[in-house]
């Protein structure tokens, strides 16, 4: 069972005069910042801010902690440590690769993309049809937001050379099978490329287990600094065209970073592993474990307020009701707009977000009143059963 004392005392948020008494329901789109990431980036700017990689103290000792960062995240994510790049977000990431695939596939060869996905796994992608790239569309179902892999199949053949498509959704919620999906697609011949930035706030995944060519998601939504992480797999890595200054080819992690990172952010990134193996040890279980802990937290406390909305006649609730096959990220479609509703939660002590939240496409085909959009709750593992009762009793007061 997690800790929650235990967990909390870990962010600095949750001791702050200026946000007691606020419940935080926005996760989805930025989580808080855990203390042992906070402390390695303050760190880094009073004793290492300088360039990294020079002989001398200062700059040697930023440049090891940049390369422990990677090392250590990659660890955690069953990869190789070259496997592991920082840009500067998971957006700007998916833009750099999709400009590789561009140089790397031929007019008439094609992608699929789901319209599940945030914007940002879908329309640097959907954008190489100006180059002659087919884009076929993996369509969810419109009552339920769900992906039939009937569906997918029916799409794949030999012409497809990459198929994208989310963990997880940041409205519909529901937890893709992605063994199964990457499966399939490697079966076909097709690469994989995982939108993670919804999944991997409720736990880190063995991206090797799980088997992808790319995994993506963004290290401030994982208790980290501002910054997208991506997972490219080795042998695509190799095959797709160097993104990057032409004298960095060989070097991996380097190929689909061509701007100059974020020393300090890239540094503080060894934070959340810091804070994982905390989670770990304080629990009794292994890193890998970790995972497990925090998702049976979220499942238990998110059925409460599935439960207490999914019956509701003014609100409909998008993607499962059942919070095992979920996210804890709860988008509903009222009567009025999302953001009204949300400025009148925040009068309650609730603090989440109304609007499209970047995946129009998804709501769209779901006929959801884009004039209204949804109010969004989104939770993880530090949200306390206390929160959510509040934010149930508030949802209760403003519907």
């Amino acid at each position: 069972m997690l800790d929650i004392d235990f967990v909390r005392s870990n962010f600095p948020a949750f001791s702050q005069p200026a946000l007691e008494g606020q419940a935080f329901f926005e996760n989805a789109g930025g989580s808080y910042t855990c203390r042992q990431v906070i402390d390695r980036l303050m760190r880094f700017y009073h004793e290492r801010k300088v360039q990294p990689y020079a002989p001398y103290d200062a700059s040697r000792l930023g440049g090891e902690e940049m390369d422990e960062a990677r090392s250590r995240m990659a660890a955690l994510l069953g990869v190789e440590t070259d496997e592991v790049s920082f840009g500067p977000s998971t957006t700007q990431n998916t833009y750099v690769l999709a400009q590789a695939f561009r140089q790397f596939m031929k007019p008439g060869e094609a992608i699929i993309v789901t319209n599940q996905d945030h914007e940002a796994n879908t329309g640097p992608w959907r954008r190489l049809a100006d180059e002659g790239i087919e884009v076929r569309e993996w369509t969810v179902n419109p009552e339920t937001g769900h992906l039939e892999t009937d569906d997918l199949e029916n799409l794949l053949d030999e012409s497809v050379r990459l198929v994208c498509f989310p963990h997880c959704s940041n409205v519909v919620g529901e937890i893709n099978p992605v063994l199964d999906i990457t499966s399939m697609c490697h079966a076909a011949g097709a690469f994989v490329c995982v939108d993670g930035v919804s999944y991997a706030p409720h736990g880190f995944v063995d991206v090797g287990d799980l088997g992808p060519d790319i995994y993506l998601f963004s290290s401030y939504k994982t208790y980290g600094p501002h910054q997208g992480i991506m997972v490219i797999r080795r042998a695509l890595g190799q095959l797709l065209p160097n993104q990057g200054h032409y004298f960095n080819a060989g070097s991996l992690y380097k190929r689909f970073t061509p701007a100059g990172p974020d020393h300090a952010q890239v540094a503080a990134c060894a934070g959340m592993a810091d804070y994982m193996d905390a989670l770990a040890t304080h629990h009794g279980v292994s890193a890998r474990g970790v995972h497990d802990v925090m998702r049976a937290h979220e499942v238990k406390l998110l059925q409460p307020l599935l439960d207490a909305v999914k019956e509701r006649n003014s609100v409909r609730l998008i993607g499962p009701s059942d919070a095992s096959v979920r996210a804890p990220t709860v988008a509903l479609a009222l009567n009025r707009p999302g953001e009204e509703v949300a400025a009148e939660l925040a009068q309650h002590g609730v603090m989440c977000g109304g609007g499209d939240f970047y995946a129009v496409r998804a709501l769209e085909a779901m006929g959801v009143d884009m004039g209204k959009g949804v109010l969004r709750l989104s939770f993880v593992h530090y949200t306390s059963e206390a929160e959510v009762t509040k934010a149930i009793e508030a949802l209760d007061a403003v519907l």
